[in-house]
């Protein structure tokens, strides 16, 4: 049986100023799984995420979280509802410690929460409480890494958008960070994952999309698109 979409898009375009971008795309993103969308640099990966997320306006189309239509929402209101985005290049506040950071990650939740989510997060991630007073600039690439996806998940989110996660980390830290996926996965987490590293994005995947020129050109499995020879030879290095 097929698990309940999630998240929804259809027939969504996106423009940055008076250019489309994104061309009427269309995916499902099901309950508990992990979604893989690969593609060359300017494809439309992040605009897509930018645009379920909220942060980037909507041309056309539609956004459905669990069925209900979210497409003028703001972003505010799609982060309470349950959609949180690890952003490229990781964003974390370099004065600020790294507490401070998974702090500012559950905003939207109650106090009561906060003690038991972190709780969490360094279950997660015990080099972030080894830290936890330190300025989160002073962190290395790989531990701003580390908290970018505890402060998204300081909020207890239904949706994890993932944009480019292993993007200018070590070969040792990548292997962490996907390490880290794979728990999150395994733990429920529905999970939207925009990667470079396709060949280990499409291991991890249930399902995933190819996207080429702001649409999307093939889907299927992750194993049936790594297995595929166009997709091997364009992105796989085979």
């Amino acid at each position: 049986m097929t698990a309940a979409p999630a998240l929804q898009v259809r027939a969504l375009v996106a423009r940055h100023g008076p250019v489309e971008v994104l061309h009427g795309i269309d995916l499902d993103i099901p309950q508990g799984m992990l979604v893989a969308l690969v593609g060359a640099n300017g494809a439309g990966k992040t605009t897509l995420l930018r645009a379920i997320s909220g942060v980037h306006p909507v041309a056309g189309g539609r956004v459905l979280l669990d069925g209900e239509d979210v497409t003028r929402r703001g972003s505010d209101w799609r982060v309470r509802a349950g959609v949180s985005q690890v952003p490229e290049g990781r964003q974390v506040f370099g004065p600020m410690s790294v507490e401070d950071n998974l702090l500012l990650g559950a905003y939207t939740r109650p106090e009561a929460e906060l003690g038991p989510r972190l709780a969490e997060v360094y279950e997660l991630f015990p080099v972030l409480q080894q830290k936890s007073r330190l300025p989160a600039g002073m962190l290395s690439g790989g531990q701003q890494q580390m908290l970018a996806l505890g402060r998204a998940l300081m909020a207890r989110p239904r949706i994890l958008l993932l944009d480019e996660p292993s993007m200018g980390l070590a070969p040792v830290l990548v292997k962490e960070i996907f390490a880290t996926i794979r728990r999150l996965k395994e733990h429920g987490n529905t999970i939207l994952l925009v990667e470079q590293n396709a060949c280990a994005a499409l291991q991890l995947a249930d399902r995933a999309f190819v996207m080429e020129g702001g649409r999307i050109v093939l889907s299927g499995t992750g194993a049936e698109l790594g297995a595929d020879p166009d997709v091997q030879r364009a992105y796989l290095g085979m």
